[in-house]
């Protein structure tokens, strides 16, 4: 097991953004963020690599994994950890071609026969979701708990649940099976993004949070 498949096992709150200030990327790692996917989708390459180049950085120094979301090309380019496609996105073989054995290689899926097909391809990790509805995923309608639960017990790989979570919901969220939780808003929002990432930990790892945390 590769170094980066190691962290990724250990990994527990990955964040999912847009280009972010220097500041905002400092204090949610320093909260206990694991993974940051950079996900810009209608951007240009040039500002994917501009930004990626700060998030990189910052994901250095606190030792966490980067990740691109769906362009294996400027995950290579900008020296990500890997890519995370969706089901309608670069398909996983190619991906996987592309970023080569060490990278990771993550997935979306959103249905147990999704997360069931991902076991038969070269994938490193799943994205199980939207748990709730969310705006980042417009029309695509919420799966609930019961698909976290199918994961804790069919899933091949780790698998992160994603949608809506924040810290009124994580513990029912864990409490459903997952081990590791993808989130946008929850801190993209935040006011102390630091402060947030932990709560969400707390909460995952069914821990109370500690006082003056709120």
């Amino acid at each position: 097991m590769s170094d980066r498949r190691e962290r990724l096992a250990q990994a527990r709150l990955y964040l999912v953004c847009d280009a972010r200030e220097d500041e905002f990327l400092a204090g949610a790692l320093r909260g206990g963020v694991d993974i940051v996917q950079l996900r810009m989708k209608h951007a240009s390459d040039a500002d994917v690599l501009a930004a990626a180049e700060r998030v990189r950085r910052h994901c250095t120094e606190h030792d966490a994994l980067f990740i691109v979301n769906d362009r294996p090309d400027l995950a290579l380019q900008a020296g990500a950890d890997g890519v995370h496609v969706g089901q309608d996105d670069t398909p996983v073989a190619q991906a996987r071609a592309l970023v080569g054995p060490e990278r990771i290689v993550g997935l979306s899926t959103h249905s147990a026969e999704q997360v069931d097909a991902a076991g038969t391809e070269e994938v490193d990790y799943i994205g199980v979701g939207p748990v709730h509805d969310t705006p980042t995923k417009p029309g695509r309608p919420a799966v609930g708990l019961e698909l976290v639960g199918y994961a804790a017990a069919h899933a091949r790989m780790p698998f992160f649940a994603i949608g809506g979570i924040d810290p009124g919901n994580v513990a029912a969220v864990a409490g459903a099976g997952a081990e590791r939780i993808v989130v946008v808003r929850a801190l993209t929002l935040a006011a102390d993004p630091e402060r947030m990432a932990r709560r969400l930990l707390a909460g995952l790892t069914a821990q109370e949070a500690p006082v003056g945390s709120a």
